[in-house]
């Protein structure tokens, strides 16, 4: 039967057991933990607080959430306030989209070598940008981004593939001027796509060289070492897709881009259409045929082992800052480009709500706002905290019960 507004939490607690059953050897501790902490994500496992209407006397729950930075429910808050901080160090110029990707060989290689792999893509594609704009025949200036990185496609496949977010220019080398780049053209990609394929394989055959690199599944041929140095060799030989968007045109634009591509997992709750017993139907943008929306079923446990491929490494940093943004820096250099650029930070709004994710917790009376939140039963009345919920022993499986979601504080 189908449900409605479904979330990821609600595929977990339905295939969560099937999938442990039939791969549970193949999952790695942090893809566990992630399922334990979305299954739990909202219930009545992780506690909360009960809220009862002053006017009807209805009582309502509010179980906490996981925190987990895989979990769509609870990433709103999180974004919302690195938002507010980005608005903050907008500079009054145009910004550009800059885009790395790898072939694909490369990718079924950084499966099994995530944070090796997605270090050396950070890496590669910040040197890369660096060096380039440092050329006197390019743009002769040190610039500043933001890289955030992405490892899905919209169906869930595995991609790794890294965004920057580049304002179009740089200070110059004595530190005296701001150095423009061309309008509506910031560094030749043939240009970026070339110096980003050679600086990745080095590293990556460094890294081979002092043994770091693990070789499994459809990799495991590539540890003999003839089949290796074929390997680099046809990966020197291939292009590798670097890509700029047109630039931004304001600086609510920036925003709203980033609203929507950093604090972000490979599903979003608002995607999932249904949920049966056999199967996850979802929304998708089909980029290869007219980028129109399609929705793709797929198996429960299918579902659940395309979404975990995207679970990072523990502690692993996927929003960087390089360059004149390189934390260090990033307060004195800002105020030095803003001074350069000729006037104040522009004014921006406050940044974008994250669409299709939850609010986060409602918290006890005088621990938000100070104000009671309106009866969702009668509309009348207002919620008043009246007691805290202690942790439940709730035995996930196929069966268990949805959640009850916390009141509307709108």
């Amino acid at each position: 039967m189908s449900e409605a507004s479904s979330t990821l939490g609600d595929v977990i607690r339905r295939f969560g057991p099937a999938l442990r059953e039939q791969r549970g050897a193949a999952l790695t501790p942090a893809q566990d933990a992630v399922l334990a902490a979305l299954g739990r994500c909202r219930t009545a496992a992780l506690g909360g607080h009960l809220y009862r209407c002053d006017h009807c006397g209805s009582e309502h729950p509010a179980y906490n959430s996981c925190r987990s930075r895989h979990c769509p429910s609870c990433l709103g808050h999180k974004s919302a306030q690195w938002l507010d901080a980005r608005a903050k160090e907008v500079l009054p110029a145009p910004y550009f989209h800059v885009v790395f990707t790898v072939p694909e060989p490369i990718a079924a290689l950084a499966l099994g070598n995530k944070k090796l792999l997605y270090g050396i893509l950070f890496r590669a594609a910040a040197q890369t940008l660096l060096e380039i704009a440092a050329d006197p025949k390019h743009l002769g200036a040190t610039i500043g981004f933001l890289a955030i990185l992405h490892t899905w496609t919209q169906t869930l496949l595995h991609h790794p593939h890294l965004h920057c977010v580049v304002p179009g220019g740089g200070l110059s080398p004595d530190g005296t001027r701001w150095v423009p780049c061309r309008e509506s053209f910031f560094l030749s990609v043939k240009v970026l796509s070339a110096l980003f394929r050679g600086k990745f394989l080095a590293f990556l055959e460094e890294a081979a060289r002092r043994k770091e690199v693990r070789f499994a599944g459809s990799t495991v041929a590539l540890a003999e070492p003839a089949a290796w140095a074929t390997f680099i060799q046809k990966m020197r030989s291939e292009a590798w897709v670097v890509y700029a968007k047109p630039p931004f045109g304001s600086p609510e634009q920036v925003l709203k881009y980033l609203a929507r591509y950093t604090h972000r997992v490979a599903i979003s709750n608002s995607r999932i259409v249904s949920l049966t017993d056999e199967y996850v139907s979802f929304r998708y943008r089909d980029r290869k045929r007219g980028d129109v929306s399609r929705t793709m079923t797929l198996g429960g446990v299918e579902f659940l082992r395309r979404f975990l491929l995207h679970v990072l490494p523990k502690g692993f940093v996927r929003i960087r800052h390089f360059g004149l943004f390189a934390n260090r820096l990033r307060k004195s250099t800002l105020e030095r480009c803003r001074e350069l650029l000729g006037g104040p930070m522009p004014a921006v709004a406050a940044p974008p709500k994250i669409e299709g994710e939850a609010r986060p917790d409602v918290r006890p009376e005088g621990h938000d706002d100070g104000e009671a939140h309106l009866c969702p039963l009668c509309g009348v009345g207002r919620l008043h905290h009246v007691a805290i919920l202690l942790r439940e022993h709730v035995a996930l499986t196929s069966h268990s019960s949805r959640p009850v979601p916390a009141p509307d504080t709108s």
